[in-house]
């Protein structure tokens, strides 16, 4: 199986995937977005892009405004200013296009402990309209590719936090997105276990050629070629490659590129 370089670059059979290459419109898109709680701005004004077969890390602290994005991509809030496209369709216009190109695992784990992992993948496959043959068959590939075929019948409740994770990505997977989003997916999970996930992830990237945005607020987790935004209290204060950002503050490593960034003197997204 390939893998990537662990400097954030795909191998050559990225190349294999001729849709991603080929789509003429970025995974995801979002032009000039704001959401407010009241009085409390969370979003201000939020403009980025993630291209079709590229890992894009959305690094925040807590309470940059990262949950909220990913609210409005999948349309759990409305978006009443600026624009969202998933693969060239407009939430708001084309909802149902847009959200069947989309696969999300959210921070909160959302699989039913009392089911089975097939049963939790099934009933999500159903909801996108697939039947339920042809949901099994496609559960066995996603969880072969998760390497957790020989837990589909057991219980989700007695996997560790790692295999939930996996569970929930291949989940995310059923439909076959061309967009994976996922919200802080390594909350809680020891060094190991977010270090395979990440690399699932980036292998996902390269194989198959989804766009992905990872947001995280975990340096580590972010590695050289990748695209990067900064997002902190709800404004987006860079965004460009991993080498791009080290050049703009003049640093050493993305630890001190980012606290310089989100330091109050910081200035405007790029």
């Amino acid at each position: 199986m390939a893998s990537s370089d662990h400097q954030g670059h795909p191998p050559p059979r990225r190349n294999l995937v001729p849709q991603a290459a080929a789509s003429l419109s970025p995974a995801l898109a979002i032009e000039g977005v704001s959401h407010s709680f009241g009085a409390r701005k969370a979003l201000d004004a939020v403009s980025f892009s993630v291209a079709a077969g590229s890992f894009t890390a959305l690094l925040g602290p807590n309470g940059a405004g990262k949950t909220t994005l990913f609210s409005l991509v999948t349309r759990l809030y409305e978006n009443r200013s600026g624009t969202i496209h998933v693969l060239g369709h407009d939430v708001r216009v084309e909802p149902a296009a847009a959200l069947a190109k989309l696969g999300v695992v959210f921070q909160a784990r959302t699989l039913d402990l009392e089911l089975s992992v097939m049963q939790n993948l099934v009933y999500h496959a159903t909801l996108h309209g697939m039947g339920f043959a042809s949901a099994r068959r496609r559960a066995l590939e996603v969880l072969a590719q998760a390497s957790l075929a020989e837990r589909a019948r057991d219980k989700v409740r007695n996997l560790s936090g790692g295999q939930m994770r996996r569970v929930e990505i291949a989940r995310a997977l059923m439909h076959r997105p061309r967009l994976l989003l996922l919200d802080e997916p390594t909350v809680g999970l020891d060094i190991a276990s977010r270090a395979a996930l990440v690399e699932q992830v980036r292998r996902l990237v390269a194989e198959e050629g989804i766009g992905v945005l990872w947001a995280t607020h975990i340096i580590e987790e972010i590695a050289p070629g990748d695209r990067v935004i900064v997002l902190h209290r709800g404004r987006v204060r860079a965004q460009g490659d991993y080498e791009d950002l080290l050049r703009r503050t003049a640093t050493e490593d993305i630890s001190a590129a980012f606290l310089s960034l989100v330091d109050d003197g910081a200035g405007e997204a790029a």
